[in-house]
């Protein structure tokens, strides 16, 4: 049975999708999706669709791609009471534009709110090593991620978690808690509760500047959390001897046992599992050592 039509659903990024499936396969009728213009990937720097553009057109959603937000509000005016759904869309939605849906533009955002407002959630939850993070379903607003809530739900952090795994793990539990309330917000009967704005924490847009890893100004645990969380964007850039290395995987030892065995401030080690060498080739640091003597 489908159960509403008239969603407009707001998604870019590979996680997005989950989403976008998600409704979908619990019968939701997705009136449009709208996603960032086909963007420049790789050496070639072809233009590739966001995934949720790939899906859509196969499943036969009609697709806007605006530069603008102004440019589709004609389309949006002309649906019947339009629902909007978001996921990591990844541009600021005007009031303009939430004022045309009933009852607005609903978010799924992967923190705990109001920690970790802003666009770096689940990278600032692995860096800080906390024990648990979350999903927040909200009612979206002008004021970055500071709508009402209409549930939150917590997700316990063993400290193995990358940053890909853990956006991936929490927009597939949004999506699910989701598909199951959609209806009870769109009815009226779940009512979003207002944040304590007290109690914000704000977390930045990631530069390739954070990236940069200084041995001297962070203890070992520290360090492989960093790794963790900046894996794919903005990576950890180590220069160990005369090598420029990108880390990708890495544990803390007490003692130096080998050259990748990096001293950082308490006296400790982090000690390189796996990185991407200068020549671009993701290795261990044995596969490293045999090739680029330190």
């Amino acid at each position: 049975m489908k159960k509403t039509s008239n969603i407009v659903f707001f998604g870019t990024e590979s996680y997005s999708l989950i989403v976008l499936k998600t409704l979908v396969e619990h019968g939701y009728v997705i009136s449009a999706v709208i996603t960032k213009p086909d963007a420049p990937k790789g050496r070639g720097h072809t233009l590739l669709p966001p995934p949720v553009k790939t899906y859509a057109l196969e499943h036969h959603i009609p697709v806007w791609q605006p530069q603008k937000m102004s440019e589709i509000a004609d389309r949006i005016g002309m649906l019947d009471h339009p629902v909007g759904v978001l996921a990591a869309y990844g541009k600021i939605i005007p009031s303009s534009i939430l004022e045309l849906f009933t009852p607005g533009i609903i978010n799924i955002h992967p923190s705990l709110l109001p920690l970790y407002r802003g666009p770096s959630p689940v990278e600032a939850a692995i860096a800080n090593r906390d024990a648990k993070t979350g999903v927040s379903i909200m009612l979206l607003a002008s004021a970055m991620d500071a709508g009402p809530l209409y549930t939150q739900i917590p997700y316990a952090l063993d400290q193995t978690e990358t940053k890909q795994e853990l956006y991936d793990t929490l927009f597939t539990l949004g999506a699910n808690v989701l598909s199951q309330q959609l209806p009870q917000i769109i009815d009226g009967t779940l009512v979003p509760a207002p944040q304590d704005d007290q109690e914000a924490i704000y977390c930045p847009l990631l530069t390739k500047k954070d990236g940069v890893l200084d041995p001297t100004a962070i203890t070992p645990g520290e360090a492989e959390a960093k790794i963790r969380a900046h894996l794919g964007y903005p990576r950890t850039r180590l220069r160990v001897g005369p090598y420029d290395l990108i880390i990708t995987k890495a544990h803390a030892v007490m003692t130096k046992q080998q050259p990748l065995d990096i001293e950082c401030k308490n006296g400790a080690y982090l000690s390189v599992d796996e990185l991407i060498a200068p020549s671009g080739t993701r290795m261990t640091s044995v596969e490293f050592l045999r090739g680029y003597p330190l």
